[in-house]
């Protein structure tokens, strides 16, 4: 297993929000590395800031201060109860805190997953803040005509058990799910990206369907996909995971509409920074073709795919995303 630095407890600052009370400070575990300009390094569901743990060496190797934080609701961070604590500007207000605690002006942030959601959302809540943006996996989507929930939910009928998205909306049911299933989870899902047929859709539903929820039925799933996890790298997410089940980070998800009613400019403003797009060829939740419509909304964009690679891009092929990180960062923040 890589060497990672281990975390470090860091007190974020009151956190203000429009039109509402203001939250006490929350800790985040941050895992640290190197000195130089700021890179914070997000990572996604269900994953952890040791997902980072080939990044942080090189970054560091490179000149850069590189943070890698397990956010709100996940690993040594704290984990608050409301649904509405998960939402785009608690998000966002944790890493602006993270700077603030840090006595930090300004960073470049990088998110995987639902960390690229919540970078992007930086730029537009905390223009001040972000040097830089770079999106693995996620692009900077348009925003919805229509809350994305309600879309996906006209889309299947009301069918929400075909798609993880709208079946994490329900209370409790993939909470306890997921966590009487912690090993499975990692086993069966963090695995390499793989070559489907062309016109054809993995079924992924665990009941012979086209639908796309993996997590439902975890024991029958099947993902043909290559080991992607060390034996000790799947302990770690399993011991964590264990200890401090799901909810966190599915109350993200719960989010989803919220963060269209409540930052209407996500998807509309632009993006007046550097931006970088990494794009996995092989990736079934996030395709590169997601991206396409990024150039109007980002002026300053570079987009680099990598080939041949699923959807744990940073833990898949961290040599091949090293480099395109540190060619970046070199180029654009020097």
């Amino acid at each position: 297993m890589a060497t990672f630095p281990p975390a470090r407890r860091v007190v974020l600052p009151e956190l203000l929000l429009p039109d509402s009370s203001p939250e006490a400070g929350i800790h985040l575990a941050v895992h640290e590395q190197g000195e130089g300009f700021p890179v914070v390094l997000c990572h996604g569901f269900p994953e952890l800031g040791f997902s980072w743990r080939h990044q942080l060496p090189a970054l560091a190797a490179a000149g850069f201060r590189a943070l890698a934080p397990d956010q709100r609701g996940y690993g040594g961070s704290d984990r608050p109860d409301p649904v509405e604590a998960y939402d785009m500007q608690h998000l966002t207000g944790d890493l602006a805190g993270l700077l603030d605690a840090l006595e930090l002006e300004r960073a470049v942030f990088v998110g995987h997953d639902w960390g690229g959601f919540v970078v992007w959302g930086m730029a537009v809540l905390h223009p001040e803040r972000v040097a830089g943006v770079v999106g693995v996996n996620t692009p900077y989507l348009h925003r919805p005509p229509a809350p994305p929930m309600q879309i996906l939910r006209k889309r299947l009928n009301g069918d929400d058990e075909r798609l993880y998205l709208l079946w994490f909306q329900r209370p409790d049911e993939a909470d306890r799910l997921l966590a009487d299933n912690v090993r499975l989870v990692f086993e069966k899902l963090m695995r390499r990206g793989f070559r489907r047929d062309p016109g054809t859709v993995p079924r992924t539903d665990g009941r012979g369907g086209a639908g796309m929820n993996p997590f439902r039925r975890i024991r029958e799933v099947e993902n043909p996909g290559a080991v992607l996890l060390t034996p000790e790298e799947l302990d770690h997410y399993t011991q964590v995971f264990t200890r401090t089940g799901f909810t966190g980070g599915i109350n993200w998800y719960r989010n989803f509409d919220r963060n269209w009613e409540t930052v209407p400019g996500y998807g509309v403003a632009r993006i007046q920074v550097p931006c970088l797009m990494v794009t996995s060829e092989w990736d079934l939740a996030l395709p590169p073709a997601m991206a396409s419509g990024m150039p109007a909304l980002v002026p300053d964009l570079e987009t680099v795919m990598i080939p041949e690679c699923g959807h744990w891009t940073q833990q898949e092929k961290p040599e091949e995303l090293n480099r395109i990180l540190v060619d970046w960062l070199g180029r654009r923040f020097r």
